[in-house]
């Protein structure tokens, strides 16, 4: 019981820190794209990458909790 209860917990700050890491991606490209419109599909391809790299920690987290488990 406790450790499908930490493991619940570890996957929730994980979803919680990749929703506040899309956050700040997407809040400063879109301050980079009204600054420089110019470079608005080098931006959006940035960060399309970075979104993607931070919806990987959540996945990760769920494995390893349900490794730890």
């Amino acid at each position: 019981m406790s450790g499908a209860l930490a493991a619940a917990i570890a996957v929730g700050l994980a979803a919680l820190g990749a929703g506040v890491g899309n956050g700040l991606i997407v809040s400063r490209t879109v301050e980079g794209i009204a600054r420089q419109p110019e470079l608005r599909g080098q931006l959006q391809t940035t960060m399309f990458i970075g979104v993607g790299l931070v919806e990987a920690m959540p996945i990760i987290a769920v494995v390893i909790a349900l490794m730890v488990m």
